[in-house]
């Protein structure tokens, strides 16, 4: 039972929680308004820096779609998104636009590749609007 208990908690530990994108995107608005956006969305969009965690990384949006840093997929910045669709069809960019128009956070479903498995999952992703953007950090397999 003891190892059941420890391998569970180990594989556990290789993804991140809720509470964990929570925490980086709360820490990705501070480095923001420190650092200014520039320098900001280039570190969100470094692999292997601060704001890169297991499958955890920042994502920042502006309202309109257009990806303004990206932690997994740096072939998306500058590009507007907001006609795409997750594997399920569903309209996640213009969504994350919609949400962040009546909330100032928020959760949202979608699927997406889960760059620690290479495999379409289910993704929670964790957004707080500053200014014009989306803050957004998520989690895989919920």
């Amino acid at each position: 039972m003891a190892t059941v208990l420890t391998i569970g908690t180990a594989t556990a530990a290789e993804f991140a929680t809720k509470e964990e994108a929570v925490t980086m995107v709360k820490r990705a608005i501070v480095f923001i308004k420190e650092q200014g956006e520039v320098k900001a969305y280039a570190e969100f969009s470094r692999k292997g820096g601060q704001f890169h965690d297991r499958d955890l990384y920042i994502t920042v949006l502006g309202l309109d779609g257009k990806v303004l840093a990206h932690g997994q997929r740096a072939d998306f910045v500058g590009k507007n998104l907001i006609d795409a669709k997750d594997p399920d069809g569903k309209l996640f960019i213009k969504e994350r636009s919609d949400l962040a128009l009546h909330n100032a956070s928020f959760w949202q479903k979608y699927k997406f590749m889960n760059p620690a498995t290479q495999k379409v999952e289910a993704k929670d992703m964790y957004c707080e609007r500053l200014g014009d953007t989306n803050v957004c950090g998520g989690v895989y397999g919920s």
